[in-house]
This record gives C-alpha cells, sequence and structure tokens, in this order.
C-alpha cells in the first residue's frame, strides 16, 4: 500500500511535468557534435543546400564535409564548444564523439570558442597534416589556406609528424616551415578586426544572451532541480532565440569575448537577469533573430551594444575582462567551482533529450529540450 506522502509527491511532480513550459520539452531531439546551430549565407553539406530551417536539425556525420561560398556557420561540438566556419571554407567531420571529436579544417578558415572542456575529452583539429589537440578552454583561429593556428586564449598541442609543441595564448604557428615547430606571438588586437573574429564575437555574444534567458526560466521553475527538462550541463534548446545555447552544469564560464555562460545556481549575477521581469512581468519573452546589426536581434540590453564592448571584446557587468576562466569570479559561498555540481561527465550533463525524466550519459547527446 502506498503511504499518503509517496501519493502527494507523485500527485506533484505529474501536476509539474503537466504543467512545464512548452519549450522545456519541445521535441526529442538533442544537439550531437556536428549539430548545426546557425547558417547564413551559401552553405551546404554534401550536395544539400543548407538555410534556416537546418538550424537545430542538419547535422554534420562522419566523413560529411560542410561547405561555405559566401557564408557562415556555427556548429556544436561537445558542450560548450563551438565550431565558426568562415567564408569560403571547408571543414569535415572525422570523428563526432564526445571524448573523441575529430573534425578537420579542409579549405579556408574556422574558429573554435572552448567554454568546458573535461580530462575525458580529446578534441582535435587537422591542418594541413598537422594535428591540434585542444588542452585548454579559450579561443582558437585555423587558417588551411595560409597555414597556421592563432591561439588567443587557452592551449593546444600541436603535431605534425615527429614533430610536436605547444601553443599558449597570445601565439601562433606556421606549419608550412620544415625543421622544428615553433610557435611566435601576434598581434592580436590587428587580427581582431577580421571578418570571422568579429563575427564568431556577435554569435557568441548572442548565445551568450540565450543563455541567460533559458538558465533563469530553468531557475524559475525549480524543479529537477532547476527546472523541467533541466539535469546538468549540456546543450539546450531556447526557441526565443532560434538556436541551442550552453548552460553549465554550476558556476559562471567566462568566454574570451569576456561575458558569461551561467549555470541556474548563478544566473541570477547576469548582468541583464531582470530585463523582462520586472517591466514585463516574470518569465516575459520575445523573439529574437541574429545579425550582423545587433539592433534587429530583439528587445532589451545587448552584451555587443553600447560603449562597454569594443575589438570584440565586452568589459561591462558582468564581465571579467580580457581572458578566459573557466570557473566563476565570486566571493563567498560553497558553490563556487563551475562544473562541480550536476554537470559534466561525473554529474550527468549528456542527456539524449528534454523533459522531466531521461537523464544519464548517453554517448552522443549535450542536448535537451529541441
Amino acid at each position: 500500500m502506498r503511504l499518503p506522502w509517496m501519493r502527494a509527491i507523485a500527485s506533484f511532480l505529474f501536476s509539474a511535468t503537466l504543467s512545464a513550459p512548452a519549450w522545456a520539452n519541445a521535441n526529442a531531439n538533442s544537439a550531437v557534435p556536428g549539430t548545426l546551430n546557425y547558417v547564413e549565407g551559401k552553405v551546404s553539406i554534401g550536395g544539400e543546400t543548407l538555410d534556416s530551417k537546418s538550424i537545430g536539425s542538419a547535422e554534420l556525420k562522419p566523413g560529411q564535409s560542410l561547405t561555405t561560398g559566401s557564408g557562415k556557420a556555427e556548429v556544436l561540438l561537445t558542450p560548450g564548444v563551438f565550431l565558426r566556419v568562415g567564408d569560403n571554407s571547408t571543414v569535415t567531420m572525422i570523428s563526432p564523439g564526445i571524448t573523441d571529436t575529430v573534425v578537420g579544417i579542409e579549405r579556408g578558415r574556422a574558429m573554435l570558442e572552448v567554454e568546458e572542456i573535461h580530462p575525458e575529452n580529446d578534441i582535435r583539429v587537422t591542418v594541413d597534416g598537422a594535428t591540434a589537440r585542444i588542452l585548454k578552454t579559450g579561443l582558437y583561429d585555423f587558417s588551411s589556406d595560409a597555414g597556421w593556428l592563432r591561439v588567443y586564449d587557452g592551449q593546444a598541442l600541436v603535431k605534425d609528424g615527429d614533430r610536436q609543441v605547444k601553443v599558449k595564448g597570445g601565439r601562433e604557428l606556421d606549419f608550412a616551415p620544415n625543421g622544428p615547430l615553433k610557435a611566435e606571438k601576434f598581434d592580436k588586437k590587428a587580427d581582431e578586426e577580421g571578418d570571422l573574429y568579429r563575427w564568431s564575437s556577435l554569435r557568441s555574444g548572442y548565445v551568450a544572451e540565450a543563455n541567460v534567458d533559458a538558465a533563469r526560466m530553468y531557475a524559475a521553475n525549480g524543479l529537477g532541480p532547476w527546472g523541467p527538462g533541466w539535469w546538468g550541463a549540456g546543450w539546450y534548446w531556447d526557441p526565443w532565440f532560434d538556436g541551442f545555447t550552453f548552460i553549465p552544469g554550476d558556476g559562471i564560464f567566462y568566454s574570451s569575448f569576456g561575458w558569461g555562460f551561467y549555470s541556474p545556481w548563478w544566473v541570477y549575477d547576469a548582468p541583464f537577469y531582470g530585463y523582462g521581469n520586472r517591466r514585463y512581468g516574470y518569465g516575459g519573452h520575445y523573439y529574437h533573430h541574429f545579425s550582423a546589426d545587433v539592433r534587429s536581434w530583439g528587445p532589451g540590453s545587448h552584451y555587443v551594444a553600447g560603449q562597454n564592448y569594443s575589438g570584440g571584446i565586452y568589459r561591462g557587468p558582468g564581465s571579467v575582462g580580457r581572458g578566459f576562466q573557466s570557473g566563476p569570479v565570486t566571493t563567498g559561498g560553497s558553490r563556487g567551482f563551475g562544473g562541480s555540481r550536476g554537470g559534466g561527465f561525473a554529474g550527468g550533463g549528456f542527456h539524449g533529450g528534454g523533459g522531466v525524466g531521461g537523464g544519464g550519459f548517453h554517448g552522443g547527446g549535450g542536448g535537451h529540450g529541441r
């Protein structure tokens, strides 16, 4: 016989599930490494042309190549890792595994933004016969045509035949010369004026705003543990921003571009957390659409608008300035270390889809709720 308190709890959970926001469990599909998160201009996978309807559903599978003409694309890898492909470029998915993620830059240029990485991850990028293994969170720029790697923040181990070298932040490596590989300094300020860098910064700011929007909704609903469909670090679909965003398991993970990606535990620290709550009532939402013109994104404050944003870097409220940190900059409290609660490999984080159930490690996921 079931005890009354057990029936009460079951009734509560059932009611909470029925009342969950529709966007928290809109679709059983999830983001896996290779999922397309944004596209503009002329882009294709194989012979299939991609457009806005492909976002969130198109997937770059092993052996397939994504090619751009006059266009750009954003592809999700492991949770917290964004691959952004520039104009007139080709990238190939070699391995889409969570613990074995390999992409090849065959032509043109691509940038890798890494918000979170675990010892169990093995993220590699091949360029001109060389292989760069990503060792730390940061921002990485690859050019197949010019034959170099530039590390803005972070660290990569590059192997080319029997040669290898570690490339740290502020250094670039030319793959062409014979003899020992040698990383040298490069002018980051000058490179920040480049088209792909500026576009990547805008995309990162847009996805960071989606993070605040999604994380505060999970925090507000207070179930599972912070809202229906939230069970740790991973990719989460936000229909108000037409794409997936990254939500860490705990703490605040700061981007090389200056803004933070907040867990539901810490989203109240976000600079734009209150927008839409006091003015329009809690949970007010508006559709946003990405473009090069931030004024067309949608209502509200934006990281990339105003005097706090210049050279692709945000230095306003909620920013740690230049440089990448993989944990929150906070004082006091016991929740401090990013990714230490309910996220990453130790606490789930790789789920097959949204909803109140369906947690656990499924090996190819990391996405929720589309």
